[in-house]
């Protein structure tokens, strides 16, 4: 264009970060990366990197999660944008604006470290430590979208199997939530929403308890819940 001037701003660079999140052994888990490299070298990181002139936001997103753990095969990986994280100083290399994205996974595969990854590894969101750059507050911020996520839509069932009983989905929420749940008001609840869990005919579970097997359902079609799963009021928290 002219009479513009592209050298008259200070340049910046573009990363992504991804906050990937499955349930395993009843306990909410974070897909991580150990850094191979300064800044940070050997502290554990959010997957992520920096944006490639020719690539979109979500594109550099698929990219960077292959390079970096080895999962680029995933069957109905669906990534959400969290937010833009843009503080000057949050990376001391130079000034580096992020783009955050969040997806949920049911049973995913053991990762594998490549690129500047020196390893990858699902472990608990309570257990990760002091993570790299400011990946705390992201990580943060996405469990924070997921629990509301849970409360208006059908994300629940992108931690189940593709067949589930409602204790199965009612661990999730308990996971997530990190609250128990009285289990008939939740099964009132779940199957009062329209469209939220469709039944398996015919299909059925053994459990651990006593009594009849359980039913399954599949994810229905509903993409907003209502009336939403409201979160049970907890102290210190509006409910």
């Amino acid at each position: 264009m002219r009479g513009y001037d592209k050298y008259a701003h200070e340049p910046f660079a573009v990363t992504v970060d991804l906050a990937v999140l499955t349930v395993r052994a009843g306990a909410l888990h974070v897909l991580l990366v150990e850094r191979g490299q300064e800044p940070y070298a050997g502290r554990w990181a959010l997957p992520g990197g920096f944006l490639l002139p020719d690539e979109s936001a979500e594109t550099a997103a698929r990219r960077e999660l292959a390079e970096e753990t080895g999962l680029d095969a995933l069957p109905g990986l669906r990534l959400e944008q969290l937010r833009t994280y843009s503080e000057p100083g949050r990376d001391p290399r130079m000034r580096v604006v992020s783009v955050a994205f969040t997806a949920l996974l049911a049973d995913p595969p053991e990762p594998r470290g490549g690129g500047d990854a020196a390893q990858a590894r699902w472990l608990p969101c309570t257990a990760a430590g002091t993570l790299a750059f400011d990946h705390d507050r992201i990580l943060a911020d996405a469990r924070e979208r997921v629990r509301a996520l849970l409360e208006n839509t059908g994300a629940a069932t992108a931690f189940c199997p593709p067949e589930f009983t409602l204790g199965e989905l009612r661990q999730v929420y308990e996971t997530v939530w990190d609250t128990p749940l009285d289990a008939a008001n939740f099964r009132r609840k779940a199957l009062a929403v329209p469209g939220f869990v469709a039944p398996v005919p015919g299909a059925a579970r053994l459990t651990q308890g006593r009594g009849k097997p359980a039913a399954l359902y599949r994810a229905g079609p509903a993409t907003a819940l209502h009336p939403p799963l409201l979160r049970p009021p907890r102290e210190g928290r509006t409910p």
